[in-house]
């Protein structure tokens, strides 16, 4: 027996209990703390570190062109024309630079201030993560007039670094292929990886990124196949965001300068809708819990837009209201990009997508100030329409507030009154809970009956929910179905300087579950839901507590024999195998058009017993992207709307 079975079978705690992982073995033992997880998220993040190391030598001025292409077997390889990872001897390792690159953590060009000014990526343990948890990759390397290649398998160096030949070309090759026996699902999806080159085209204006999908060809023989390039950056960026929108002005609002050698780049522009949406960046990354560069953009605008507004004297009406304008109000239907290069970065957060760096809110305050100060001044007709807009805000948002006052005076909100369609469960603790927001009564009462009363709470909601997408604040709380969703929840609190009225801890339900029929109007007021949610509640989805239940679409029976279906696909195999492949006859086919024609037993079985059923976890993957489909979809304008629905519906009747 070992010393440490000895210590184990003892129960004691010692020496040998601690275990040392070397090289890339903590990052097979724990990949979710590298990547995040093991699904489909942390498969696509491991293009995105690979990209990210071509995209650090396009920061550095070395790299214009990067090739992305998912091969035949789910495989990936990254090409870019960058100055070719060193291939040469390493002073202190005594091995190639390459492989100590591809095996070694925390090693690389972005540690030495001289080579990389910036750098995005993951903190610099990327590549040598993808190649950790690669059953197998290839490095190849062009430069200084040769090829060089290396191989791995699962981190470990099949061979030494060899030349193989002479090229004239320059860069680096990476090809991988995820591992089995790590990842729960090995297969690629084309448009997540799009959106991100996308993301990263506008974000480094000039960088030209291709995306081909080998599994994919056409009649041809070539792939599926798209070019980002961005030749204005973000402002091609906010064109893009806002298509769905109508905006209040024609040009966008550009800023670009550098303090204390700090790059700054902002976009924006307002349009007539009543929501913000802000995205910000550093060094490509998407923070998506802001920072000092987010609250130094808040400052900015605010300081100068209120002293702009001051001076126009168009404020003396508010002030006759005793109406007082917040930071929200000059936000209200504001679309703005905020992009910062950080030699340093440090990220607080629990997903460290929160800068830190305390400078840099001083630095994007100053530059704000500076050309928006230059704008509003050289172009006096849109800059009465930004204050307009202002304007307008600070009355609506004042209208709000007493209509939130009214309501909780009658303790609709805030007090123990609850709404009278829901039906609670007994248990009180919000970890063991769960409520589904049901479309109808029929359907809600069928939920009533089926469900598990310790634990499942039903909310019936009255046909399609307010559009939260088109209109002002003071509507949304107006609304009768929402005040029920805010009460139900419970988390509702009082108002913020900010403006906002969400308290998270006061949720009563850690699972909010949406539950629509599962057909085109299910899926209208699932969408009427989730704006809602995305715009008013964000925090819960991005805390995991939004869910979409799937009902079946059909129940195939055939003598003793069903089965139920939830795809088209499912349909075909199952009556094809009750029917031996259509030699038998008496195979019942029923559709449910709504959850109310089902029985309270078999919504229980199929959508609600959480033994059986499937639940949809609502996240958030990339902010900007979300709220351009949000906006598109549920915004006035119909030709963006129209084309999304014939790229991306199996079937579509756009004329109903």
């Amino acid at each position: 027996m070992s010393e440490l079975e000895k210590e184990q079978k003892s129960g004691n705690y010692g020496a040998a209990n601690i275990q040392v992982l070397e090289g890339l073995e903590a990052v097979r033992k724990r990949p979710a703390m590298y990547i995040g997880d093991v699904n489909e998220r942390g498969l696509h993040h491991l293009v995105y570190e690979v990209a990210d190391n071509s995209i650090d030598e396009a920061l550095a001025g070395y790299c214009d062109h990067i090739e992305v292409k998912i091969l035949e077997d789910n495989s990936i390889s990254v090409l870019d024309n960058g100055r070719g990872i060193p291939t040469d001897m390493h002073p202190k390792e005594k091995r190639s630079a390459l492989e100590v690159v591809m095996t070694v953590l925390h090693a690389g060009g972005k540690f030495d201030k001289g080579t990389y000014k910036v750098s995005g990526g993951l903190h610099g343990v990327g590549v040598s993560c993808v190649n950790a948890l690669s059953e197998h990759l290839t490095a190849e390397v062009f430069r200084d007039g040769k090829h060089f290649i290396q191989e791995y398998e699962r981190g470990i160096p099949l061979y030494p670094v060899k030349e193989i030949g002479k090229s004239d070309k320059r860069g680096t090759l990476i090809t991988f292929k995820p591992d089995s026996t790590i990842f729960s699902t090995l297969i690629y999806d084309y448009k997540t990886l799009a959106t991100r080159l996308r993301e990263l085209a506008f974000l480094n204006k000039g960088v030209k990124l291709e995306l081909s999908d080998m599994r994919e060809l056409n009649e041809q023989g070539e792939p599926k196949h798209e070019i980002f390039y961005s030749a204005n950056g973000l402002k091609d960026f906010i064109s893009y965001l806002d298509a769905g929108r109508t905006k209040l002005m024609n040009l966008p609002i550009c800023m670009e300068g550098e303090r204390n050698g700090m790059p700054v780049e902002i976009a924006m522009e307002y349009n007539d809708g009543y929501t913000e949406n802000l995205h910000s960046y550093v060094n490509n990354i998407n923070t998506i819990e802001g920072g000092t560069h987010l609250s130094g953009f808040r400052m900015g605008l605010t300081r100068t837009l209120s002293d702009y507004a001051k001076k126009s004297g168009m404020l003396e009406k508010l002030e006759k209201q005793k109406i007082e304008i917040k930071g929200d109000d000059f936000r209200e239907g504001l679309t703005a990009i905020i992009s910062v290069k950080v030699a340093e970065p440090q990220f607080e957060g629990q997903t460290k997508t929160k800068l830190g760096n305390g400078e840099v809110q001083a630095v994007v305050s100053q530059v704000v100030s500076e050309m928006l100060s230059y704008f509003l001044e050289e172009h006096p007709k849109e800059a009465k329409m930004i204050i307009e807009k202002v304007i307008l805000a600070a009355t609506a948002r004042n209208a709000a507030r007493k209509a939130r006052e009214m309501v909780q005076r009658k303790s609709v909100f805030g007090g123990n009154s609850l709404p009278g369609k829901l039906s609670d469960c007994s248990d009180k603790d919000p970890a063991l809970c769960e409520i589904y927001l049901v479309e109808g009564d029929s359907a809600g009462g069928t939920a009533k009956k089926g469900r598990d009363r310790r634990y499942q709470a039903i909310l019936p909601l009255r046909g399609k929910i307010l559009n939260v997408e088109k209109a002002m604040q003071h509507k949304v709380f107006d609304s009768e179905e929402v005040k029920n969703i805010y009460t139900a929840l419970g988390v509702y609190g009082e108002e913020t300087p900010e403006g906002k009225v969400l308290n998270t801890e006061k949720l009563r339900y850690h699972k909010v579950v949406i539950m629509t029929d599962a057909d085109v109007d299910g899926s209208h007021i699932t969408t009427l839901i989730l704006t809602f949610f995305f715009r008013y509640m964000r925090e819960l989805i991005e805390n995991g507590y939004v869910y979409i239940a799937t009902p079946p679409l059909y129940l195939i029976k055939s003598g003793k024999n069903e089965r139920y279906c939830w795809t088209e696909d499912e349909r075909a195999k199952i009556v094809n195998e009750f029917s031996d492949g259509g030699k038998k006859k008496g195979v019942h086919i029923q559709r449910y058009k709504g959850l109310g024609e089902m029985s309270d037993i078999q919504l229980w079985e199929t959508t609600m017993n959480p033994e059986k059923r499937t639940l949809r976890q609502v996240n958030i993957e990339n902010a900007s992207e979300a709220d351009r489909i949000f906006s598109m979809l549920m915004g006035d304008e119909v030709p963006p709307r129209r084309e999304f629905i014939e790229t991306n519906a199996t079937y579509a009747n756009i004329d109903a």
